[in-house]
């Protein structure tokens, strides 16, 4: 048994020609981060804090799908929202509907931590971190050029629109469903101390062009996010696929029923119960193990364990 460490920046259709100032920046967010949470375990802060910790980090990056870097509504508007959950107590707390709230996880832990309840939602959310001195900006300090262009985009094509798309060209544009690709740049990250204690935490910004009010899998307990004292377990991809299929609490569920392990249960609930193209996760066991499968293009990753193993990727492996 040791500490474990697995963070995500979204899964999707990422082109193996994303062009470099698209893919560096993220990659570099991504080292940053797993280093950052790397050392937190190692000084002995627990899987909690760590996880918030690492999300806060990467909402604060606008070069991912989540707090700063939110994509936009049909109205032009940012709605965040996340999860946070701890594996022992199996205490959980969640937020939708956000707009100027700078980091939704510390608010989900808040909700968490001091109300009777796991889920707040718009108007009230945003009282209660008003009431709780949480830091809000201007929503407009969400709202970045980038993330302008990809609605523009979206909404010409007519469709939800994944935040790894690239421009499309005229003639491409008749070739787009009517649902169009799934936003899948969510972030999350699951940790595991020493002692086998777990936490997940998950927060996004949601889909280019979602209806306003539409809620994904993020804040859905055992759908986006989940954790006890088998595993934590950070979904990202088609998010409506995703609570469908129940994907995080099924990895669990796999573990604690039939008796898989961490790998096995969530190769099985990637590849097996979700339809390819649609979901990829960041996995960590109370043993230290660590997994994070996915059944899309790619998926900007990175994990840690004590052991001394580490990476960082975007596209499948060889060995994958």
């Amino acid at each position: 048994m040791g500490w474990a460490i697995a963070l995500h920046g979204g899964a999707g259709d990422i082109p193996l020609s994303l062009p470099p100032e698209r893919r560096l920046p993220r990659e570099a967010c991504l080292r940053h981060c797993l280093q950052l949470g790397v050392d937190a375990l190692k000084s002995k802060k627990s899987p909690l804090d760590v996880v918030e910790l690492v999300v806060r980090e990467l909402e604060n990056n606008p070069h991912f799908n989540a707090g700063r870097g939110s994509v936009l509504t049909s109205d032009g508007t940012v709605e965040m929202e996340a999860c946070i959950m701890d594996g022992n107590s199996m205490k959980c707390g969640a937020v939708s509907g956000l707009t100027t709230v700078v980091n939704a996880i510390s608010l989900a832990r808040l909700v968490m931590e001091r109300t009777p309840h796991i889920y707040l939602a718009f108007d009230g959310a945003e009282a209660f971190a008003r009431e709780h001195g949480v830091e809000t900006l201007d929503a407009s300090h969400f709202i970045t050029p980038e993330n302008i262009e990809r609605l523009k985009q979206a909404k010409e094509a007519n469709r939800v629109q994944i935040d790894y798309t690239q421009p499309m060209q005229k003639n491409e544009k008749d070739a787009a469903t009517s649902d169009g690709d799934s936003q899948l740049g969510t972030v999350g990250c699951v940790a595991v101390d020493n002692d086998g204690n777990l936490a997940a935490a998950t927060s996004t910004g949601g889909l280019v062009n979602k209806m306003v009010g539409r809620i994904g899998d993020t804040p859905i307990i055992g759908a986006g996010t989940y954790a006890n004292s088998l595993c934590a377990v950070s979904a990202t991809g088609k998010g409506e696929a995703i609570i469908r299929g129940t994907v995080a609490r099924d990895v669990a569920a796999l573990m604690e029923f039939k008796g898989l392990s961490l790998e096995e249960a969530a190769a099985c609930v990637v590849k097996e119960r979700v339809l390819k193209g649609n979901v990829g996760l960041v996995a960590v066991s109370a043993m230290g193990e660590v997994t994070m499968p996915f059944n899309t293009t790619g998926m900007f990753r990175a994990c840690a364990t004590e052991d001394g193993y580490s990476e960082i990727a975007i596209w499948p492996s060889t060995k994958e």
